[in-house]
């Protein structure tokens, strides 16, 4: 494997003065404004967000949020779904500890003005493929992230000792030995700044924009994790990316979700010859956990030599399909699509990264005063396949967590700043480089070899190509976004190749063609990495 470079870009000429915060945020998702929120109004916090506020995994949500509010749910009954659907890899402490906290967070984000679907009173309480009981909370019937990140959003711009950047990209982490310092940022007025923090939180997000085919917006481009790993700080079970089983397939249209509500209000799958086919592959049909559906429709999709497979909602109310639905069904007008009475075209799209930066319980990275929440992480929470709807779950608890403890260690820390004496090599290289084609070749690549079926083969083909490619990309040295998401997103997928490549078995979202089964005797463990140093962790060890 290639080296891991420290530093990509040159100091700016237009470096400005120097910027001092208590706690630094990155990411501004529903984890780092939860992050933002928790933490105390005499300390100055930094929240650092590469587009708009509003932009994020967390406000395109469709689903809503799990938690166990119905008189006949039980929390028991949530931490058996979420370990059901973790393949054995979850942490059990982990989850109790979060589906306990669930109500508690969920009534807190109505407190702070979201309003989520009621009827007559009480939360509308929906349900997905994978949950036993309706516990899905959500607003504006398919558009919860929206509605949760307005709401947060207002809370957070609401407090004085918050300052937002948007628009402003983190190009890398400050470190000094073991710890962590702050981060180099570059302004969206131009120029850049290095930002000197006592605590720092990661919250950015995921990487879907490694695939060709994906539910995540153009920000999603594993810039957290990068970083992370270029700073030496542990990543656990990258080779573990959900991909949703039902993402709009329409030429010339975007790769819309098509929310796992659907299944469970009652929608079909069906193939191209209008046969439902789940039932072959699992008892539990269309409510089935993600992985399952997933693999399943690939299966078909192969059986049928078809590019895609159907949502079928005709035999549903119309009206309730009209209500229930708003946003899929103007998504889907544009394309001259009724989805109360035609057929929906769907496939799988990359969606969501259970894998990433360990995380303790607190929130805590292996760094010093560096903390990490949401999808950024690993937490023990999703172990091979995360549950539905328990994403934003785990933004709102690790989110708070992670606030919680740096700003507690931010308060214990004097107030004596003390900018460090950085060096960073001009690099002379200087060549031609289109980065879209490369970007363009990295997302094929990733879909083709380590998508929703892995066997060696095209694992080292994947491996191959990305280290030529990082080669003579990794030495340049950039002065935008486009060069530094390329960067980004190479460095990301040569770490999940690796993994994917470590793990000689089929275990939730990972499904390897050439070891087909799970095999808890070997592979009931963690593969973790930091830098390019790979070593496994026994989950009895991890918990």
């Amino acid at each position: 494997m290639h080296s891991i470079p420290r530093f990509l870009v040159p100091f700016s000429p237009k470096l400005l003065p120097h910027r001092f915060t208590d706690v630094l945020i990155i990411g501004g998702g529903l984890a780092g404004m939860r992050a933002a929120m928790a933490i105390d109004p005499h300390l100055s916090v930094l929240l650092i967000t590469k587009d708009l506020l509003d932009q994020s995994n967390s406000s395109y949500a469709q689903g809503g949020i799990a938690g166990v509010l119905g008189p006949e749910d039980r929390f028991e009954f949530h931490v058996h779904d979420t370990l059901e659907a973790g393949g054995t890899l979850c942490h059990r402490s982990v989850v109790e500890s979060v589906i306990h906290e669930a109500p508690r967070r969920i009534h807190e984000l109505m407190e702070w003005g979201a309003r989520f679907d009621q009827d007559a009173g009480s939360l509308m309480l929906g349900r997905e493929g994978g949950h036993s009981h309706h516990r899905i909370v959500h607003a504006l019937g398919d558009s919860t992230g929206r509605e949760v990140v307005r709401a947060m959003s207002a809370a957070v711009l609401a407090r004085p000792n918050i300052a937002v950047l948007e628009n402003s990209f983190t190009v890398d982490l400050l470190s000094n030995e073991d710890r962590c310092t702050g981060c180099l940022i570059a302004l969206r007025q131009g120029g850049m700044q290095l930002v000197w923090a006592k605590q720092t939180i990661l919250c950015s997000g995921g990487t879907g924009q490694i695939y060709r085919e994906s539910t995540n917006p153009p920000v999603a481009t594993g810039d957290g994790l990068a970083m992370a790993r270029r700073a030496g700080v542990e990543l656990r079970d990258m080779e573990f990316m959900q991909f949703h089983p039902t993402v709009l397939y329409l030429a010339g249209s975007s790769r819309s979700l098509i929310t796992e509500a659907v299944r469970g209000e009652g929608a079909h799958l069906v193939d191209k010859n209008g046969d439902r086919f789940m039932s072959h592959y699992d008892p539990r049909e269309e409510l089935a956990p993600r992985d399952v559906v997933s693999q399943a429709i690939t299966a078909q999709m192969e059986a049928t030599q078809h590019p895609n497979v159907y949502l079928d909602l005709s035999h549903l109310d119309a009206e309730f399909v009209a209500q229930r639905f708003p946003g899929i069904r103007k998504a889907c007008a544009e394309f001259g699509l009724d989805i109360t009475r035609d057929r929906i075209p769907v496939r799988p799209g990359a969606h969501y990264m259970i894998g990433g930066v360990t995380v303790d319980d607190d929130g805590r990275t292996s760094m010093k005063n560096l903390w990490a929440a949401g999808e950024v992480t690993s937490s023990g929470l999703h172990g091979a396949n995360r549950l539905a709807s328990n994403s934003l779950l785990e933004g709102l608890v690790y989110g708070a967590r992670a606030g919680e403890g740096a700003s507690r260690a931010a308060a214990e820390t004097p107030d004596s700043f003390r900018a460090l004496a950085l060096s960073n090599p001009i690099s002379n290289i200087r060549r031609p480089l289109d980065l879209s084609d490369v970007r363009s070749s990295l997302k094929s690549l990733m879909w083709r070899c380590v998508g929703v079926r892995r066997d060696a083969a095209t694992l080292h083909e994947a491996a191959d190509s990305v280290e030529t490619w990082t080669k003579y990309v990794a030495p340049l040295q950039f002065d935008s976004p486009q060069g530094w998401e390329l960067q980004n997103l190479l460095t990301v997928a040569s770490a999940m190749i690796e993994a994917a490549r470590r793990r000689e078995e089929s275990r939730g979202v990972h499904f390897r063609t050439d070891f087909p089964d799970t095999n808890d005797d070997q592979w009931l463990r963690h593969v973790c990495m930091v830098g390019d140093r790979v070593h496994l962790s026994d989950l009895r060890s991890s918990k």
